[in-house]
């Protein structure tokens, strides 16, 4: 399978990206870049975005980076920073790209955007290769 065909395979069965609204914009090996449309249903209690609706976007553009590949990884370590407050109606952008690869692991830099290009949220994640297929499990 080839990389849009792996997501498209873990986006079949991933049903929180789906609940999110989560829609790919675009895959390569070791990237992606995907789409999520802020709602109501996604405010805190201070009406900006809910500091874990951004972490799972994030994390959606993590795994979808980190396994198109075909080769099935975990998280294994994340850090995010949010810089900017989301609002109702923002179109939140998360590309993630590879930035250090071993046999082992992988580091995944994380940004997150919104319709004006802003950045809302930085994410840094490492991930452990579990030596399966994504379609083994």
């Amino acid at each position: 399978m080839n990389p849009r065909q792996v997501v498209d395979y873990m986006m079949e069965k991933d049903y929180f990206s789906q609940f999110l609204g989560i829609k790919i914009i675009d895959i390569k090996e070791n990237y992606s870049l995907i789409e999520m449309e802020i709602t109501q249903q996604m405010l805190n209690g201070l009406g900006t975005v809910h500091g874990g609706v951004t972490f799972a976007f994030a994390d959606s553009a993590f795994a979808f980076s980190s396994n198109n590949d075909g080769n099935a990884a975990v998280a294994l370590s994340v850090t995010i920073n949010f810089t900017k407050a989301g609002r109702e109606g923002d179109l939140f952008r998360a590309e993630s790209v590879l930035v250090n690869d071993t046999r082992k692991t992988a580091i995944y830099d994380i940004k997150i955007t919104n319709q004006n290009n802003d950045q809302v949220a930085k994410f840094v994640g490492t991930v452990y290769k579990i030596g399966k297929k994504v379609t083994e499990l």
